[in-house]
């Protein structure tokens, strides 16, 4: 089976670095990825697409990213469920990325 994604765009805004309990680092961060087409009114649109990482990539992120710049991304799509405070049940999809360039 394969779940590869590949994407380019730029970054909503500055990527949040954060750490799990067992102090492993984790950074997250939108990216705007234009669509291939334009719309009735001949404007392009964009897909907002939340991309995490993990490790040395996290604090590699976290160092040298910010807002608007052009990355390149490649990962595996991940879908998960979580449960709010109030007990809705909620669905994420986003990429976990391997590799930012």
């Amino acid at each position: 089976m394969l779940n590869v994604v590949v994407l380019i765009g730029r970054l909503v805004r500055d990527p949040e670095l954060r750490y799990t309990p067992a102090g492993i680092p984790v950074a997250t961060f939108p990216l705007a990825v234009d669509r291939p087409f334009t719309n009735q009114a001949g404007e392009r649109e964009a897909d907002f697409i939340d991309i995490v990482t993990w490790r040395k990539t996290a604090e590699n992120c976290a160092n040298h990213l910010s807002k608007g710049r052009l990355v390149a991304v490649r990962g595996r799509l991940q879908v998960r469920s979580y449960e709010t405070q109030d007990g809705q049940l909620r669905r994420v999809a986003e990429v976990v990325a391997d590799d930012v360039k």
